[in-house]
């Protein structure tokens, strides 16, 4: 017998149709990519098309004639260019200028007298030729007649080009070229000594049975809490000019790469020991019991069993150390001296010459190495494998009096260093006048009769992290959860996936400026939110979206990928579910999230100090600006009640987290 086959006849290729859900977690993707692209991704494209713009000015735009004294006989026309071709009066390089530069009109008449009878006459020879009478731009290729009187308020306005002269004037700078050297030796020096240091107080945590781990803990997460400003402080009472232990310094000045290296190591510390501590926390007693059976020593275990197995958590932290330093802004303004660093261009740049042009060429070279160092790190992590399996045997130290009086020793060193600089700044904040009258007062937190925005400013930051934590952890938790939980897509979950992770390799002074270029802009319909709370918010959120979208995403992923299959064959919408399932489960990682937001948000500086205003400064802006002004112990008593505040908010976090978790999270314990 033969088989009858039958074929279908050919049609449509069978595609499957999007439900209600599927559409609004499509919607509500878009939504906060949209977000994501006019926060972050057109404030940086606006940053780089202005680092290419250039301005100068063109002399054979404009032409001039001179009357006699009677102002009826008048010259032949001649041009600008001609005047200072025969002159000199105006140098090559002084043509160059910024796009709010002036050159007066006078500059290429020498016998010029306001007083005089004579009459000048100017035009533009073509379309794009502005200058500007008194305040009143302008631009026509008619003549235009003017006394001297009048003439003497003319000045010629710079035209814009497109172009690579700014990077080219930038280079060609040897100061401003050897703030780049500056910036690496000071990140690379920094990132060294902190992950060494990180790793000792990592080791004696989690491979060791050192009393007083709980305490040492805590004391180690504490510059978290503070602005990076707050350690220069420290440091000038300490080792300054008129420092209490300047002797030690034998001779060498704290104002420089010295302050700058030790302040970093001070701040970047708790970062690099959160990854270094995860990546020693995980470890199978089974290799260490191996090597002992060889009788290897302790030197070798160590560095063929212990190093490599947690050298993606030492690569993760120096990546992350380095950049944490390549950008910081407020330590190097505060101990740098005349230590030049990219960050303190980009501010002088800006603040100083109003020059946002250069400014954004610096950004631009600013954001290289942290983009290099974030891609390198996201390579490196790909390539990170489990150290542990199903037999594996966790790892269990064994006492040791030896080791664990070194690991005292080197733990209560950084612990000593760590209070040590927060005791400083308090007792900084409490004394009169340094080093005259060492009597105690509260004079210092009178901020109302200081600079630097009074205590508005610190309400103004306490408003601002709450807004931050709010808004900020509500966006990063439905972004994370539709990119996680919806079907398909991977192209558009691709690009979200990178709109998320693109925050970390920006520099919050990088995207400070940006915000400028783009916010500040008349044309731009959102406008209306510059000068205003809601852009600090905006900006803070977006600086910190990839630690967030990172924590919620691995809450997420330990969900069972059932749970929506299931609620979708009860016909339950996905909101109900993620509202009581999903937001349940996750509330640990919410809190974290929402409490990292509040924190940061509190000690941010190079983020908004391009974009604060006169009714929206921050305590962080105004211990800088206190310090600017000289009022260095009324700058540590702001920094303290920013220490005190992320200090209450994390134990009110603490409290409020343990009753919540005991109420939603008892089915852990069944």
């Amino acid at each position: 017998m033969t088989e009858m086959t039958a074929e279908l006849p050919p049609g449509r290729r069978v595609r499957l149709s999007l439900d209600r859900d599927g559409i609004i977690k499509r919607i509500f993707m878009g939504v906060i990519a949209l977000y994501l692209v006019a926060a972050l991704a057109l404030p940086l494209y606006a940053m780089l098309s202005k680092s290419f713009v250039t301005y100068g000015f063109d002399l054979a735009r404009y032409e001039f004639q001179v009357s006699d004294e009677t102002g009826t006989v008048w010259s032949e026309p001649v041009t600008a260019e001609a005047l200072n071709a025969e002159l000199g009066a105006v140098p090559a390089d002084d043509l160059r200028s910024s796009s709010d530069g002036r050159l007066t009109a006078t500059t290429f008449f020498p016998d010029f007298s306001f007083r005089s009878p004579v009459k000048y006459r100017m035009r533009g020879t073509t379309d794009d030729a502005p200058w500007l009478v008194g305040l009143d731009l302008k631009n026509t290729t008619d003549w235009q007649e003017y006394d001297s009187n009048t003439f003497r308020r003319i000045n010629l306005r710079p035209v814009k080009s497109v172009g690579a002269q700014n990077y080219v004037e930038y280079f060609s700078n040897p100061t401003l070229f050897s703030s780049i050297q500056n910036s690496l030796y000071i990140a690379v020096v920094s990132t060294v000594l902190t992950v060494v240091f990180a790793f000792g107080f990592a080791y004696a945590i989690n491979r060791s049975c050192m009393p007083f781990k709980g305490a040492f803990r805590m004391i180690a997460m504490m510059p978290i809490l503070v602005p990076s400003l707050l350690p220069g402080i420290a440091l000038i009472y300490l080792f300054g000019n008129q420092g209490m232990m300047k002797s030690l310094l034998i001779g060498q000045s704290i104002y420089g790469p010295l302050g700058i290296v030790i302040g970093s190591v001070f701040f970047t510390f708790p970062h690099a020991l959160i990854i270094i501590s995860t990546a020693l926390s995980i470890a199978d007693q089974r290799q260490y019991e191996a090597a002992e059976s060889l009788r290897a020593s302790k030197w070798r275990t160590f560095w063929t069993v212990t190093i490599p197995g947690a050298r993606y958590g030492l690569i993760s932290a120096a990546f992350v150390t380095f950049t944490l330093v390549i950008t910081d802004f407020g330590l190097p303004k505060v101990i740098g001296g005349q230590y030049n660093v990219l960050a303190i261009d980009i501010y002088k740049q800006v603040i100083g010459q109003q020059n946002f042009e250069m400014g954004a060429v610096v950004s631009v070279i600013l954001l290289i190495p942290a983009v290099v160092a974030f891609l390198v790190d996201r390579q490196v992590q790909k390539k990170q494998v489990s150290l542990l399996s199903a037999r594996s045997v966790p790892y269990q130290p064994r006492p040791d009096r030896r080791l664990e009086a070194l690991c005292l020793a080197w733990c209560g060193t950084m612990a000593v260093f760590i209070v040590g600089i927060i005791a400083i700044c308090q007792y900084a904040a409490l004394i009169r006048f340094w080093p005259y009258d060492l009597s105690l007062s509260l004079k210092n937190y009178a901020f109302d009769r200081m600079d630097g925005g009074g205590w508005a400013a610190y309400w103004n930051s306490i408003k601002l992290a709450l807004m931050t934590a709010g808004i900020g952890t509500v966006v990063i938790f439905t972004g994370a959860y539709m990119v996680e939980k919806i079907d398909g897509f991977k192209t558009g979950r691709g690009l979200f996936q990178f709109l998320a992770m693109l925050p970390m390799a920006v520099p919050g002074m990088v995207l400070g400026l940006a915000y400028i270029f783009f916010f500040n802009n008349p044309a731009n319909p959102l406008h209306f939110i510059y000068g205003t709370m809601i852009i600090l918010v905006i900006s803070t959120v977006t600086h910190f979206y990839t630690v967030g979208h990172l924590t919620a995403l691995t809450a997420l992923k330990q969900i069972d990928a059932e749970f929506e299959p299931v609620a979708s064959s009860l016909r339950q919408p996905f909101y109900k579910l993620f509202a009581r399932v999903t937001v349940p489960v996750c509330l640990p990682a919410i809190l974290d999230i929402s409490i990292y937001l509040f924190v940061n948000a509190m000690t941010t500086v190079s983020a908004v100090v391009f974009i604060y205003s006169t009714h929206t400064a921050l305590a962080s802006i105004a211990v800088l600006n206190m310090d600017d002004a000289g009022d260095i112990a009324p700058a540590a008593a702001m920094g303290m009640m920013i220490f005190y505040t992320n200090a209450g908010a994390r134990i009110l976090h603490a409290l409020a987290s343990r009753r919540i978790l005991n109420r939603t999270q008892a089915w852990r314990l069944r």
